[in-house]
């Protein structure tokens, strides 16, 4: 399978926390982490938008879109990628 992401991830085991839109929130795992984006583990994708904000904690809130779902898992792109190739922004 080819490789379609801007930049490289690298694997992770972070809680994060899906914010929607009406004040609820979903909790999940990020699994790996880019610049550019991530790839959470849910207990189930179904109800998850296409649109939303994803708390990494500890770290900051990104907004984010999803690009893949899998039975357990999403792949989202951030709109503003985080700054530095280190992921830094996200406690590291």
């Amino acid at each position: 399978m080819a490789e379609h992401r801007e930049a490289a991830r690298r694997r992770i085991l972070k809680a994060g926390k899906i914010l929607l839109d009406g004040g609820g929130a979903i909790d999940g795992t990020v699994r790996n982490l880019s610049r550019t984006g991530a790839a959470l583990e849910l207990a189930s994708p179904i109800g998850i938008p296409d649109h939303f904000r994803l708390m990494i904690e500890p770290g900051p809130i990104l907004t984010c879109e999803v690009v893949r779902r899998t039975e357990r898992r999403i792949g989202v792109r951030f709109r503003n990628p985080l700054s530095g190739p280190d992921n830094s922004k996200t406690g590291d």
